[in-house]
């Protein structure tokens, strides 16, 4: 079955107390974008095992196509591979490609450094820790340094680092969800709305709703735009061209009186 919705959980202390900016949310919208498709939902938790199996849990339990950024590596603040398997209640195992995978990536680096290839090495053998999935993980390949992310079902499992997560998460969008590709792209239409309340407009956007099927309203009120000053950005928005739900809007609000400026479509 394939998913209808697609998620996001960015873990890591470092975004939630400002250390490090997130970049991955705005990237996944940009990318899901190119593909026609839309992002549903996102969450943000910190290096908590508990908060990490939770929200892993609804992911599992979504039905979504998820992608999870962050915390697998296998220093003692990474908790995502530990409570991915606890949210499955499945154990831990060493994949046997990501195993491969990381032993041809340290015998890479060690013919870079002029230096002899030492598997047995104890820094060598941690390493390894970074392909022990959950069972029955599947490997996503990391065209920047072959260590792989992982994915169980529609949830994905990707690193922190934008330069490895970005093309990892185009990897899995293009090559297991191709099918999702080219839906009809959502379209909003709105109006700048000078001098009116969103209360008074609700009942109106209620009736748009209940009269088109599939369209969203929404009201984004400003109070201090540099261009519009105080306004209410009204519209609607829907799969494919929202065009008579849109003329609808319209029409209600210059039979309440509401002075209308420019238009937007997007």
């Amino acid at each position: 079955m394939n998913p209808t919705s697609i998620g996001i959980v960015i873990i890591g202390d470092e975004i939630l107390s400002g250390k490090r900016q997130d970049k991955h949310l705005a990237k996944c919208i940009e990318l899901l974008a190119a593909r026609g498709l839309m992002l549903s939902w996102a969450r943000y938790v910190g290096d908590d095992r508990p908060r990490i199996t939770e929200a892993l849990q609804f992911a599992f339990n979504s039905g979504d196509l998820v992608f999870s950024c962050g915390g697998i590596g296998a220093t003692p603040d990474d908790h995502t591979r530990q409570c991915a398997a606890a949210a499955l209640g499945v154990e831990l195992a060493l994949h046997p490609q990501a195993r491969d995978l990381i032993l041809e990536r340290m015998r890479d680096v060690a013919a870079e450094q002029g230096q002899p290839f030492e598997p047995e090495r104890l820094d060598n053998l941690h390493r390894l820790n970074m392909g022990v999935f959950p069972v029955g993980a599947e490997i996503i390949p990391n065209p920047y340094n072959k260590i792989a992310g992982f994915s169980l079902g529609h949830v994905h499992f990707l690193p922190g680092f934008p330069v490895m997560a970005w093309p990892m998460m185009e990897w899995v969008l293009d090559t297991r969800y191709a099918m999702l590709h080219g839906g009809a792209r959502t379209v909003e239409r709105s109006v700048i709305v000078f001098g009116a309340m969103e209360a008074t407009l609700t009942p109106l956007m209620e009736a748009i709703e209940a009269r088109f099927a599939g369209i969203k309203v929404f009201s984004l009120p400003s109070v201090d735009h540099p261009t519009y000053g105080r306004h209410i950005e009204l519209g609607v928005k829907g799969r494919g061209d929202p065009a008579e739900a849109y003329a609808a809007l319209c029409e209600g609000l210059r039979a309440a009186g509401a002075q209308l400026g420019p238009e937007l479509v997007r």
